[in-house]
């Protein structure tokens, strides 16, 4: 058994903790592995802890993300278990929930034991695993949803894919609702879609392409409501970019269904201009392109609205890395998806500076949101995850909103460096991440052990 980590105490921050309504100077402490004590002053209950001075820092809980990718079975090249973990730390994640279009898919009891058992071995942040709607993600068939729930998936999405037979969702949601499991739906109908590599608007026109239209979103999120109502399931919808599946959802809420979202940084701040701010010799910037599309300046506008009226439950990343290789190849050709667990600190951070979401609405919907859309505390035996409440995981972010740092392939952990941000400069910055009361990122030697 390894030794137990030190009493850690992170002291004089700004403490902010949605779930407790706490926005104040104070002290956090964590020994073996939980909060034990938070309070202006709290460090002098245990004397002998090392401790990480936090003034003019905020503190956390450490984030939940509930949709990454880490490539592993299959495409190790893009991302590994350590690299994409280190990655979230690096971030201030500290729970993230993996995607299962890997290589071979999630969608069997032993593949979902194989990668919990990776994810246990070879991650520095908590990691857990999705399974597939369907046999093999082809959507024509629904997988062992009864073997996956008891292997100990935490939702079911064959994401990246819209399981488009109707009749097939509809037995999906209805089994999901009797294992009490979301299923979240990467919602784009692909009748809609096909063929389409950006948004449809004038940025798919300038350069000649076809394009992707807001509609194809919305009839998917509308089809999802509509099973959800039909089947008392729970309806997640992933990366939402639409002001009119905004308004779908908003409009289910109101109605009492069992419907929750996500929406991502990106997909916050950016609009379908990004992808003609070029870097190299081609009229496009390809780390811009990803699915769903970077939409409208309207669409943004309607996500930030919904993120901070709680129509959309929470912040995620769709951290989806690839290789320059594949990201150089003609924008026809690129896969679509953009790294994100690094650069959402600044995104986020981006819209508080504006006044667009308080600061306490951020730290929510990257912590107690998610948590609480598809009942992690639950499913995983943690009670007050997403919280700094006593007894709560010993997980923590230290966030440096004012850093000035440049966003680079030596900046990133990540074993893939695709986003537009390469090159530029940013505020905001997770300095230390704390999991389960061991620092597992720390790029100033604030850890009092180390320093």
């Amino acid at each position: 058994m390894p030794d137990a980590p030190s009493p850690l105490a992170i002291v004089h921050g700004r403490v902010v903790d949605p779930a407790s309504g706490r926005d104040e100077i104070a002290d956090v402490v964590v020994e073996d592995g939980r909060v034990t004590h938070v309070g202006e002053g709290a460090a002098h209950a245990v004397p002998g802890a090392d401790r990480i001075d936090a003034t003019g820092l905020i503190v956390s809980p450490g984030f939940v993300d509930l949709h990454v990718h880490f490539r592993t079975p299959g495409q190790s090249h893009k991302e590994t278990i350590e690299t994409g973990t280190a990655a979230a730390a690096a971030g201030g994640f500290t729970t993230v929930c993996q995607m299962p279009n890997t290589d071979p898919p999630f969608d069997r009891r032993k593949r979902v034991e194989d990668a919990r058992r990776r994810a246990a071995e070879e991650g520095v942040v908590r990691l857990v695993t999705t399974g597939t709607i369907t046999q093999d993600r082809e959507g024509h068939e629904l997988a062992a949803l009864d073997e996956l729930a008891d292997a100990g998936v935490v939702a079911f999405t064959d994401d990246g894919d819209f399981v488009d037979d109707t009749h097939l969702m509809q037995a999906g949601y209805e089994r999901a609702a009797i294992l009490g499991l979301p299923i979240a739906q990467h919602c784009e109908v692909p009748a809609l879609v096909d063929g389409g590599l950006i948004h449809l608007g004038p940025v798919a026109t300038q350069l000649g392409v076809a394009g992707r239209p807001a509609g194809g979103e919305n009839a998917a999120v509308a089809r999802d409501i509509a099973l959800a109502a039909l089947t008392g399931g729970h309806a997640h919808i992933q990366h939402v970019t639409t002001a009119g599946a905004v308004a779908l959802i908003r409009d289910a809420k109101e109605r009492g269904l069992h419907v929750t979202s996500e929406v991502t940084p990106h997909h916050l701040v950016l609009t379908q201009q990004a992808l003609l701010h070029v870097i190299g010799d081609e009229p496009y910037n390809t780390d811009a392109k990803c699915n769903p599309p970077l939409r409208d300046q309207h669409d943004v506008d309607a996500c930030i609205a919904g993120l901070a009226d709680g129509t959309i439950d929470a912040i995620a990343t769709d951290h989806a890395p690839h290789q320059p290789d594949e990201k150089a190849r003609a924008i026809e050709e690129a896969p679509p998806g953009m790294v994100g667990l690094e650069t959402a600190i600044p995104y986020v951070m981006s819209l508080v500076d504006n006044g667009h979401v308080p600061l306490s609405v951020a730290i929510e919907r990257l912590t107690l949101g998610p948590v609480r859309a598809w009942h992690l505390d639950q499913q995983l035996g943690l009670p007050g995850l997403g919280t700094l409440a006593v007894g709560a995981p010993g997980d923590v972010a230290v966030i440096d909103p004012g850093d000035m740092w440049t966003v680079s392939v030596d900046t990133l952990q990540s074993r893939s460096h695709n986003t537009p941000l390469i090159g530029e400069q940013v505020v905001g910055r997770a300095v230390v991440t704390v999991f389960g009361g061991e620092i597992v990122h720390d790029i100033r030697g604030l850890d009092g052990r180390a320093s």
